[in-house]
């Protein structure tokens, strides 16, 4: 009778998401309530899950046609300042109190491409995104409805 050996485990090179929950988990913030809203929710989970909560802004990409001489770059970089000064300010208010590794990234083009590209850079575990507030999204799709049918990653939506 001959005795087998166990195999040796390899673990595998891919990337496995989600396996012990979210290591990083991908926010999606414009300034808006609603997301600002899902900014705070996906620090609450970060927190928990001891993961690093990656707070992405996407700077929106217009031809210059469309801007009609107005700085946008300029304008789209004075928001991602404002966020983060706004970011910095609620994390100092619960230093002490909780303790969220987070990071700040900006990205270019339309939100929903933004997203994903950052959840993939980033090697995200889940994305939140805060519902839309334009009632155009009903016809078109929301970004956070096309997150949901890329079915890439566990998309929360805040209200």
């Amino acid at each position: 009778m001959t005795e087998q050996q166990p195999q040796p485990h390899h673990q595998s090179q891919r990337f496995e998401r989600g396996t012990d929950g979210p290591k990083v988990i991908v926010v999606g913030v414009d300034g808006s309530e609603s997301s600002l809203r899902a900014a705070a929710y996906a620090s609450g989970l970060a927190r928990r899950q001891n993961a690093l909560l990656a707070i992405v802004y996407v700077q929106p990409v217009m031809s210059a046609g469309a801007t009609f001489g107005a700085p946008v770059a300029d304008t789209t970089g004075e928001i991602a300042e404002g966020l983060v000064a706004e970011i910095r300010a609620a994390a100092e208010r619960v230093r002490g109190i909780w303790d969220v590794r987070w990071e700040f990234h900006t990205f270019r083009g339309d939100p929903y491409a933004g997203l994903v590209t950052a959840a993939d850079e980033l090697t995200a575990d889940a994305v939140v995104v805060g519902a839309s507030e334009s009632a155009g999204h009903r016809i078109i799709g929301s970004v956070a409805v096309r997150l949901v049918k890329a079915g890439r990653w566990p998309v929360t939506v805040v209200p």
